[in-house]
């Protein structure tokens, strides 16, 4: 095989290669199902919130000596996890 000839598959494989892996990005883009997953993510659906009124406690961790946190139902913290009773 000429060296000519073997650099031009070369280039025909990368090409092929390339335009694969384009396909495959937009392809995982579209199935992504997390991208908006944060926006339901909120104190009042997570397991750990418990209304007390207007604002409730979040007895994620152990309490303080002032108890557990107060916060409002729309916070958000990185211990969130979903409660499939109130979403």
């Amino acid at each position: 095989m000429a060296p000519s000839q073997q650099s031009r598959e070369y280039e025909e494989y990368m090409k092929k290669m390339e335009n694969a892996q384009v396909g495959m990005s937009q392809q995982v883009i579209q199935e992504d199902r997390w991208s908006n997953r944060n926006q339901g993510m909120k104190c009042s659906t997570c397991m750990w919130f418990v209304r007390k009124g207007i604002l409730g406690r979040c007895r994620r961790h152990a309490p303080s000596m002032n108890g557990y946190p107060v916060v409002y139902p729309t916070e958000w913290c990185g211990d969130h996890k979903h409660d499939e009773t109130k979403v």
